[in-house]
């Protein structure tokens, strides 16, 4: 392993994954490639699955999917909006808690089964966790926060790299949050695993691009969905301004059809979507 004079690496044999992100990427850490991947004027015939795929975010895209030809498997503990989004689209609806990884190659198993084959995973089931880390902590709900933010995304992205690999490439989005990018005081647990979120997408972009997977994230504001509860309240009453639904599956849209991996893209009221521009970390010198 060798360094240069700007704290940056050249890494040798297997390390460069590692290192990359240590200072040899641009201030984005987006990279460019020949992906098989999905994209908006071609969604015909394309096989996705979207889990939390009843309700909120997922529901939008689902419906922007369907709309341009695509067969989906929707996953989701919600049962009955899940069954009814899936019979107003002609999906299949398939019972799935992401915090199982049984759960999640079940999904992925139904779309190749059903379909044939995936071609994009949006990985978007996602909790609120509404606690700190003083005398209201409460373990079983931080078990239940990180499991479905964070291994939710993790169980649904090992469950759906071999059958996008088998498909020979396909793309992998993945709902974070502006959570995921700057800290959140008043729920740090759900900052953390959002961050957790973000960190996956930006190091696995290198390491999926040799087999034509493209990973992105999507990264919303506050958006009008069940997941912000009471909070909606207490934003509007500072006047805070709430994200629609739509805003959000335009923006997923737009990531779909970059060049780039790795992207974290951020949707907040008033801005240009786009994705984030993470400083370059600092490596060391020699």
């Amino acid at each position: 392993m060798n360094t240069d004079k700007t704290g940056g690496f050249t890494g040798e044999g297997g390390g460069g994954g590692l290192l990359s992100g240590l200072g040899v990427q641009g201030a984005q850490e987006s990279v460019t490639g020949t992906f098989n991947t999905v994209r908006s004027e071609d969604l015909e015939g394309k096989v996705a699955l979207v889990t939390g795929g009843g309700n909120g975010i997922g529901a939008g895209v689902a419906r922007r999917l369907a709309g341009g030809g695509a067969r989906l498997v929707l996953a989701d503990i919600d049962d009955v909006a899940g069954g009814k989004l899936a019979d107003e689209l002609g999906a299949t609806y398939v019972h799935c808690d992401v915090s199982r990884l049984e759960d999640s190659e079940a999904a992925v198993a139904t779309a190749v089964e059903r379909y044939g084959r995936l071609d994009l995973a949006f990985l978007n089931a996602g909790i609120a966790s509404g606690f700190g880390l003083g005398e209201d902590f409460d373990v079983r709900r931080y078990r239940l926060a990180m499991g479905v933010n964070l291994d939710g995304v993790v169980f649904g992205m090992h469950a759906a790299i071999p059958a996008l690999r088998a498909a020979g490439g396909g793309t992998i989005v993945a709902t974070a949050s502006m959570a995921g990018i700057v800290g959140i005081p008043s729920d740090p647990v759900y900052a953390a695993n959002k961050h957790a979120v973000v960190g996956l997408v930006r190091s696995l972009a290198e390491d999926l691009r040799p087999h034509g997977i493209k990973v992105q994230g999507l990264c919303p504001s506050f958006a009008d969905t069940a997941i912000l509860g009471e909070g909606k309240a207490v934003l509007e009453q500072f006047g805070f301004p709430i994200l629609d639904v739509s805003s959000v599956v335009d923006t997923f849209v737009q990531l779909l059809d970059s060049d780039g991996t790795g992207e974290c893209w951020f949707v907040v009221p008033g801005r240009e979507s786009q994705p984030f521009a993470f400083r370059r970390a600092p490596g060391p010198r020699a």
